[in-house]
């Protein structure tokens, strides 16, 4: 199943305020459950002259019956930008941006902690005793 996903964007923008070009992209793909948002990135990036990973692409639906893919689309002028102005949820699916994690435990001792204290002290309370 080479190439077998044809890509076509419409309500084009370029959204000179957040340096971006943004579009709704169109996917058709018969024989083919979905196609994969690198695929499209990729494709993408021929299309518009530019690499795959100021590419942001999100919200794909499948029409009903299948065959037929639409969603959304961002290109960043560069990643400097895309950092800036992308969600930190987006940026973790390319894998630029990392959450720190704490855990459930620690988040409830500090929320239990913070009730005692009244006004601007709440954010002083912060870390735990070890």
């Amino acid at each position: 199943m080479a190439d077998t996903a044809t890509i076509r964007t419409r309500k084009f923008m370029n959204n000179r305020l957040l340096s971006r070009k943004q579009m709704v992209v169109d996917v058709i793909h018969p024989n083919r459950s979905s196609v994969p948002k690198t695929e499209i990135r990729e494709k993408l990036a021929r299309m518009y002259k530019t690499t795959p990973d100021v590419i942001f692409s999100f919200g794909f639906k499948t029409a009903f019956g299948g065959g037929r893919s639409t969603g959304f689309a961002l290109i960043y002028d560069n990643m400097d930008l895309a950092k800036k102005n992308e969600p930190k949820y987006r940026l973790a699916r390319h894998g630029l941006y990392e959450k720190k994690k704490v855990s459930r435990k620690q988040r409830k001792e500090k929320k239990n902690r913070q009730k005692k204290v009244r006004g601007t002290a709440k954010s002083k309370v912060g870390g735990g005793k070890k």
